[in-house]
């Protein structure tokens, strides 16, 4: 199974890039972490809204319709789909603390880009997650200086589900922990490598993305 970092496929490198990541794998089915911007993939992708994406896009896949434009593409948005004997749940959207405690109605232009209360514990409800796709980081993943980006809620959601792996998108960089029994991984970008999953062990091979 391909798995996929953030893409920012809008510039034509960038999307040269994360094409060549799907032909080298040639894999019927990939993961995607978000900042996607290329919505007509060559398989059938299930990803998480970052943010930066075409969000007049995101609100079409979260009401389950298909854009013009849109091929092969599924939105992990507080749900789970299970995917060669495994169950993969997404939060999409990264955390805001203005923004956090509104009906995602209420958001308007890019601030549609976070994740809200709601969605937050929708997800927590789901059962039997073995991976769990977010954007944002939980605590203990990155350390820049004397910060760590790490998002609380993210904490309280790999706490509730137990996912056996936990994948992140946005930082663009690869670093691996374990946070409470779940192994988590940081993805770099697909313009840098591409990842293959095991889905019978959960193991992760990084690839480098060839020019």
């Amino acid at each position: 199974m391909l798995v996929l970092g953030d893409a920012h496929a809008d510039t034509p490198a960038n999307r040269r890039a994360l094409l060549a990541a799907y032909g080298a794998a040639e894999d019927d089915v990939a993961l995607q972490l978000g900042d996607l911007l290329c919505y007509d993939l060559p398989a059938p992708t299930w990803f998480i809204a970052g943010n930066n994406e075409d969000f007049d896009v995101i609100d079409a896949l979260r009401a389950g319709e298909t854009p013009p434009g849109v091929a092969n593409l599924h939105l992990l948005a507080s749900d789970v789909v299970e995917l060669q004997g495994r169950r993969f749940a997404g939060l999409s959207g990264n955390f805001a603390p203005t923004q956090f405690d509104k009906p995602r109605s209420a958001l308007r232009g890019d601030r549609r880009r976070h994740f809200v209360r709601a969605d937050v514990e929708r997800a927590k409800a789901l059962e039997d997650v073995d991976v769990l796709l977010c954007h944002e980081a939980p605590h203990g993943l990155y350390h820049y200086a004397a910060y760590d980006p790490g998002c609380t809620h993210i904490d309280g959601l790999i706490q509730a589900l137990h996912p056996e792996l936990c994948l992140v998108g946005h930082h663009h960089e690869h670093a691996e922990c374990r946070f409470a029994g779940s192994r988590v991984v940081g993805l770099a970008p697909t313009w840098e490598r591409w990842y293959r999953l095991d889905p019978d062990t959960l193991d992760l091979e990084s690839h480098p993305t060839e020019p």
